[in-house]
């Protein structure tokens, strides 16, 4: 199998359980939920996405046609030291991670992270499982190491109360980045206190600025 990646880079995780992990991100060409084309966001599943994930043309990109060669393309970005550990992510890295990839990964050390849509079902061998859902996709994964949900979303299908009672061991909100992220932050830090079951999530790299 051929793995189109957009970017390999090491820096630290800012989002969710791990939030200041040292990780080296792997993020996936392609998504099943939008095309990443500006053209095509208001009619997407998802239309709030804030990365770049089309072509393999980012730091570190390209085209792998092993799990062998992806694996020491990340291995090539762990500065050493520590548990070595990688966040697979997109787009949708699902699409394209399997249990050959995962495999290699270990077999170099690195613990394996995935950051999913949860619209497919998640190979095996997977360390941590970040499942994410989007508006009214239907949700394939429904279990997990942590459910994160982007909020507020206008769909019924992704308000929170529908997640409450799924097989995750943790469970965050993280507020919207849009023009009303403040407002948003209030929110979710609101449904948070008022439903403990539920943790705050915030984009830490955007705060501190890096990648």
């Amino acid at each position: 199998m051929t793995y189109s990646v957009k970017e390999i880079y090491f820096t630290l995780q800012g989002e969710g359980a791990r939030t200041g992990r040292p990780s080296v991100f792997v993020r996936f060409a392609g998504c099943n939920l939008w095309s990443g084309r500006e053209q095509h966001r208001a009619e997407a599943v998802c239309r709030f996405c804030d990365t770049e994930f089309v072509g393999t043309d980012g730091p570190g990109g390209g085209k792998f046609e092993t799990a062998t060669e992806l694996a020491e393309a990340v291995a090539a970005h762990w500065p050493g030291g520590g548990q070595p550990y990688v966040v697979c992510t997109g787009g949708e890295p699902l699409l394209q991670l399997d249990e050959s990839a995962i495999n290699a990964l270990h077999e170099r050390g690195f613990e394996v992270g995935v950051e999913s849509n949860g619209t497919l079902a998640a190979p095996a061998g997977i360390d941590w499982l970040c499942v994410s859902p989007k508006g009214n996709a239907p949700l394939a994964q429904k279990s997990g190491d942590e459910l994160k949900l982007v909020y507020p979303q206008v769909e019924e299908a992704a308000q929170p109360e529908h997640f409450e009672q799924l097989a995750f061991d943790q469970f965050f909100l993280q507020p919207l980045d849009d023009e009303r992220r403040d407002a948003n932050t209030e929110q979710a830090i609101a449904y948070c206190l008022a439903h403990p079951q539920w943790q705050l999530s915030l984009q830490t790299h955007k705060i501190i600025g890096i990648d």
